[in-house]
């Protein structure tokens, strides 16, 4: 600790009110999107033998990986990247003296992190996250590296950079230590469910269906003496029965939007289609090229995106909102959509 500089942005970080108050069906539309679906299917390509040996060492559907690690990184793309990225030492030391009310937790992740440098893991240098400290492929909270962590190729250090082999494998251990993933289980389905139906609990999947409830797709349930519980997170929108392992993904990240987001994506990179009904005032998702073309635009007329990549970042949301304020487009939710696109080519 000697001579470290405290990184006090992160104070920044904790009272950000620059939020975006997003409904589901658009959280969902930046998170499945086409340059994820696209770049997970030539990652399953790539990474054929690590998820194989993954999915029959720990159960866990590779799909599902494949989802957790777009999500937490872009695949791994903005791992190092500075513009998302600092080191994480600085970061903890400083939420562990001025982030009193969880003090405690910042201390612990402070000292889990030195663990990691006193076990010759990893140097601080190249300990670099979310101004959280969260680091990785997967996005691992120093207390996760630690003790959750796996080194599975035998390199003789656990490391959730460089090759995805440890990253990978050890957010698998977690899900099955702490989220109870079950192996062969699905996450759950979209259903559709008779009018007037508000049954609560959990029953088999056999039981709901004697209830009157439905895959959307018209296919049988697969493992009809699973449990679900039935979930309508909109009124109007799709309802899901979701299972013990939406449940480990949300051990993963509590918020349900989140595995929603992860278990869509992972049935969408193996190649099932998107939900059949629709959320209520909802548009379908921006092709790559479409969202492309909003983020050339917007920069072409001054409100910075940070880049052309395809995806709808903080900055891109951002640039949307100060274009939808300057041409009177309500509501100014920053979400890239159609309305958006459609307003862009006719210029300001």
């Amino acid at each position: 600790m000697r001579g470290l500089k405290p990184d006090t942005t992160v104070y920044e970080q904790l009272t950000d009110q620059d939020e975006f108050k997003e409904e589901l069906w658009q959280y969902l539309n930046r998170r499945v999107s086409e340059l994820r679906i696209v770049t997970g299917r030539e990652r399953a390509r790539q990474h054929a033998g690590l998820l194989a040996r993954i999915e029959q060492d720990y159960g866990v559907d590779r799909y599902l990986m494949l989802s957790l690690w777009g999500n937490e990184s872009s695949f791994g793309d903005v791992v190092d990247n500075p513009k998302y990225m600092r080191p994480v030492i600085p970061a903890l030391a400083a939420l562990a003296y001025g982030a009193p009310r969880r003090r405690a937790y910042w201390e612990q992740e402070l000292i889990n992190a030195l663990i990691i440098v006193d076990r010759g893991w990893a140097e601080p240098k190249n300990m670099i996250g979310s101004w959280a400290g969260a680091m990785g492929h997967t996005q691992w909270m120093p207390e996760v590296w630690l003790h959750m962590g796996v080194d599975y190729d035998k390199d003789g250090h656990i490391y959730p950079y460089g090759k995805p082999d440890d990253a990978l494998a050890g957010t698998a251990h977690y899900l099955v230590a702490r989220g109870g993933y079950r192996r062969g289980e699905a996450w759950g389905c979209e259903v559709k469910v008779p009018e007037g139906l508000r049954h609560h609990g959990a029953h088999s999947y056999e039981g709901w269906h004697r209830l009157g409830v439905r895959r959307a797709d018209g296919k049988p349930f697969a493992r009809p003496n699973d449990e679900a519980r039935l979930r309508v997170p909109v009124e109007g929108g799709p309802a899901f029965l979701v299972g013990k392992n939406f449940s480990a993904v949300m051990s993963y990240n509590p918020a349900f939007a989140y595995a929603l987001a992860v278990c869509h994506l992972a049935d969408r990179i193996r190649g099932e289609k998107p939900f059949v009904t629709p959320f209520p005032g909802s548009e379908r998702a921006l092709t790559l090229a479409e969202l492309q073309e909003i983020q050339r635009r917007l920069t072409a007329l001054g409100f910075d995106t940070g880049g052309t990549d395809g995806r709808a970042g903080r900055d891109t949301m951002r640039a949307v909102r100060a274009f939808q304020r300057k041409v009177g487009l309500e509501p100014a939710d920053g979400y890239p959509g159609l309305a958006v696109l459609s307003r862009l080519r006719k210029g300001l």
